[in-house]
């Protein structure tokens, strides 16, 4: 094993011993979660009001240190195994609590580290941990991608029946499809609409019947094959593009009119900004831009089972997560090759995502759950914004 492998083992076994909270950071943080190689040191962050103890109990362990002090932390430097080891404190902090506090796997056992996503904010490391999301994000499109591409037809039909009887339904009521969106949408008449991962099309077809020209982008051939046969169904020219929306052709550049985004997509992307970068070029000046998603509120924070809810949950929480997808409750038989990663998003990054990109948002609207028993839990949210 490396050393700075055995180092870090070293580290945290004290560490765990003495009961003090810590993570690793800089350098450290950024190669334990693959954003870097490995570091000319090791540091690690200590709770702030156990530091003294630590260096007491380092020294006893590791060689005499003498911490240097500041205004705001303080550092002391090791030498183990030919390593540097770097261990400061910032004065009144809590470690416990900060949001971006991740376990991260490492060998058999998880430590602590200070999330990839707090060092992409600071301008030293921002191009670093954007290069990084970048290939991670390919990685993760390609196993959603070979995920949404397996059995989906099957738990399609198994879901909402064959596209006759679902373009029977649509045919009879649009309007029912799109409810939840129609008090955002611009009128739709002759305008040229973007279901942005708009899955077996429903709603594009819906916005067709009502005399869009709605294009669906997706990544899933059976996903398309479906919404084809709906749309077929219904009598209308829906065009699908499959493809993976970060890597859109320029073609489609001030295309549209109107883009829309709703229901379990933004977790597939571990950064947003690439994704609103792409909604801002597809649109037309003054177009309209429209998501609405499950409320984090609920997806972060609280676990609902039944008339039972419980606050266990970290609404700030960075992680990176493997899911099963949102059709596997419809297929008979559950495989890995049904599991995607997401990355789940506070109501506050959304939006000022969104704004980065020019968007100027024109409403935020949150929409409470119409269960009773889960009044006063909200259940979506809906953000508007035009390109200027």
């Amino acid at each position: 094993m490396p050393d700075q492998q055995n180092v870090l083992l070293k580290l945290t076994t004290s560490l765990n011993n003495y009961n003090i909270p810590y993570f690793f950071i800089n350098e450290t943080a950024l190669w334990l979660q693959g954003v870097s190689p490995t570091p000319n040191s090791i540091s690690i962050s200590i709770q702030w009001d156990g530091f003294e103890y630590v260096i007491d109990e380092f020294n006893k362990i590791f060689g005499q240190a003498i911490p240097e002090h500041s205004v705001e932390k303080s550092v002391a430097s090791y030498e183990i195994n030919e390593q540097q080891v770097i261990v400061e404190c910032t004065y009144n902090t809590v470690i416990r609590t900060n949001p971006y506090l991740v376990e991260v796997p490492f060998q058999d056992h998880t430590v602590p580290c200070l999330s990839l996503y707090y060092y992409q904010k600071l301008p030293e490391w921002e191009s670093l941990v954007n290069s990084h999301l970048s290939k991670m994000q390919n990685k993760v499109t390609e196993q959603n991608e070979k995920s949404w591409n397996q059995h989906t037809y099957e738990a399609l039909l198994n879901r909402f029946g064959t596209p006759e009887e679902a373009a029977t339904k649509l045919k009879t009521n649009p309007l029912a499809r799109l409810k939840s969106l129609m008090p955002f949408l611009p009128q739709l008449e002759g305008k040229k609409v973007a279901n942005l991962m708009g899955s077996h099309g429903m709603k594009a077809t819906a916005m067709s019947l009502l005399g869009a020209k709605a294009t669906v982008i997706d990544f899933s051939f059976e996903n398309e094959r479906y919404a084809k046969e709906i749309a077929e169904q219904c009598n209308v020219d829906l065009s699908y593009y499959v493809s993976d929306i970060l890597k859109l052709d320029e073609k489609h550049d001030g295309s549209y009119d109107i883009v829309v985004m709703e229901l379990g997509i933004l977790h597939y992307f571990l950064d947003l900004q690439p994704l609103f970068e792409v909604v801002q070029r597809l649109l037309t000046p003054g177009g309209a831009f429209i998501v609405q998603d499950f409320h984090p509120i609920s997806t972060k924070l609280i676990t609902s089972k039944g008339k039972k809810h419980k606050v266990d949950g970290n609404y700030f929480d960075p992680s990176i997560h493997q899911r099963g997808v949102a059709y596997e409750k419809h297929l008979e038989n559950h495989t890995e090759e049904n599991i995607v990663l997401q990355r789940k998003w506070t109501l506050g990054e959304v939006i000022t995502g969104i704004a980065n990109e020019n968007l100027m948002i024109k409403q935020v609207v949150e929409e409470p759950n119409s269960k009773l028993h889960d009044r006063g839990i909200p259940k979506l949210f809906t953000i508007q914004a035009v390109k200027q």
